[in-house]
């Protein structure tokens, strides 16, 4: 099972992102409290096999990097200190293989643009991302409920 996620930005670009079950770890960047728990409660009840790490900075996200090896990050655009496109930068530099995600409430054409220059792999606004998710956990519910109903009237 994947979430597969396809943006067409101003400039007619598709980002796909896939995230898959048998990754191990996933790091958020976030640091709203308040959207950090529910991404990560939302993403941990969808991937329950799959280990959610929180920071809520850009060192504490570096220091994690190092000693947890996260696959993919979702991180987010404003943080307090470094934001989001200078982290994003300088993860690549060190780590190129792990998947960024850029999830941000600013989806304008210039940072979308700049996400790309540092090294996003995938840049999707917040509320896209929570809408694709929650369609993923109904239909996930949808397929629950219909695979416990046993035919018999």
């Amino acid at each position: 099972m994947f979430i597969k996620i396809s943006k067409v930005g101003n400039n007619q670009q598709v980002s796909t992102f896939i995230l898959r079950k048998d990754m191990k770890r996933i790091l958020i960047v976030e640091d709203n409290a308040f959207f950090m728990q529910f991404l990560k409660e939302t993403m941990h009840f969808r991937f329950p096999s799959i280990d959610m790490l929180e920071a809520a900075n850009g060192e504490e996200a570096m220091q994690k990097i190092k000693t947890l090896s996260p696959e993919a990050i979702l991180m987010d655009l404003r943080l307090p200190g470094e934001n989001g496109l200078e982290l994003t930068k300088k993860i690549k530099a060190q780590y190129p293989g792990i998947i960024i995600v850029i999830l941000t409430n600013y989806d304008l054409p210039e940072y979308r643009e700049a996400a790309y220059q540092c090294g996003a792999d995938h840049f999707v606004s917040k509320d896209s991302f929570l809408s694709i998710i929650g369609s993923i956990l109904t239909n996930h519910d949808t397929e629950k409920d219909n695979s416990n109903s046993t035919g018999a009237h």
